[in-house]
């Protein structure tokens, strides 16, 4: 099972894939809590250069409210990452599969939760 939903963008750049994840997360409900521009990172802290890459957490607060009601502790787990990579020909977008996340976990009710997260997040990537 893939731990990610993932689709690629041929000949975009960055900036635009990003601008346009924003407004389908947005679109969907969810919100950018964290950003961390993970280039930008790197050669701060290891003085190491690489493409773009970019991490977005994304949370759906109804939908966190449940999985929390669930199993408390699975904030570990949260908020549902986003990544943007700039590659030679283009930008790939891979969002989290919560589904396959939370397999780690024994609790159907917040595998019901994961599902529905799943499916808005599968909703996003295409709406990009």
């Amino acid at each position: 099972m893939s731990y990610t939903i993932d689709r690629t963008f041929p000949g975009a750049r960055l900036d635009e894939i990003e601008a346009r994840t924003r407004a389908a997360l947005s679109d969907a409900g969810f919100g950018v809590l964290t950003e961390i521009d993970v280039a930008a990172t790197m050669k701060k802290k290891l003085d190491k250069d690489m493409a773009g890459y970019l991490i977005l957490g994304a949370c759906n607060p109804g939908l966190a409210w449940q999985a929390m009601a669930c199993e408390p502790r699975v904030g570990a787990m949260l908020p549902c990452n986003v990544i943007l990579r700039q590659l030679d020909d283009g930008v790939e977008v891979s969002a989290v599969d919560p589904a396959a996340s939370m397999k780690a976990i024994d609790n159907a009710d917040l595998e019901r939760v994961a599902g529905k997260v799943r499916g808005m997040l599968e909703g996003v990537v295409g709406a990009i």
